[in-house]
């Protein structure tokens, strides 16, 4: 699957320095909240380009959002597990929505409940065609699990281009965290919609947030 030029493809430095600096004039730009979603009726209508954000409940989809934009408040953060419980999309400068999904995978959620989030969240990864990459965080202290499996196998079948970010980086030693990536490199190869570069993040210290802005603002609306 081929991906738009990112840090990458960055031939040197100076390219590498350019891109950083589009990402981060893109992210201090007003975020708004536009739509709330629990269903797909209630989906806005498509037109800017799109970018989700997916992961396990209480991965750090909120704070990594908050950190993105350097907006505290732009998305709800709880120490529950399991509550968000719709799609909530975000504009970006009127040139990217940033989409903050509701978490997979958590087993005390009710049967039922769990399973009509899911089925709305991966029928709007499947047939959302303004959506431009999903950012599928995994948390560095605990690695992959099978429901981040199951979520990849969707979106690879979807040919959804998706980039794994570890995140909550600050939490686990330096060697553990290069290891962490390592293996999401090596995850990432076996999955025929996955980018090539895995980013290791931190909503606290701040690691990695300018990299994933690059990533991101390449996406853009120009």
């Amino acid at each position: 699957m081929a991906f738009p030029a990112g840090l990458a493809e960055a031939k040197d430095e100076a390219a590498r320095a350019a891109l950083i600096e589009a990402g981060r004039l893109l992210f201090a730009a007003e975020a708004r909240f536009v739509a709330a979603a629990r269903t797909l009726d209630q989906l806005p209508p498509p037109g800017l380009p799109e970018v989700a954000f997916a992961g396990r409940s209480n991965v750090g989809k909120s704070s990594l959002l908050n950190a993105l934009t350097g907006r505290r408040g732009l998305a709800r953060v709880s120490a529950t597990p399991g509550r968000t419980r719709e799609l909530v999309f975000f504009d970006l400068a009127s040139r990217l929505l940033l989409v903050d999904m509701p978490g997979y995978g958590y087993a005390e959620v009710a049967k039922s409940v769990r399973e009509a989030w899911e089925g709305t969240m991966f029928a709007y990864l499947r047939g959302r065609p303004s959506l431009r990459r999903v950012v599928l965080l995994i948390d560095a202290r605990v690695g992959f699990k099978p429901a981040d499996e199951a979520a990849m196998r969707v979106l690879d079948e979807a040919a959804v281009a998706y980039q794994i970010a570890l995140t909550k980086a600050d939490k686990v030693k330096p060697a553990v965290l290069e290891a962490m990536r390592r293996r999401a490199e090596t995850v990432a190869r076996g999955h025929t919609a996955a980018h090539p570069l895995v980013l290791a993040t931190s909503a606290e210290t701040g690691a990695g947030i300018a990299e994933l802005r690059a990533e991101l603002a390449s996406l853009a609306r120009a």
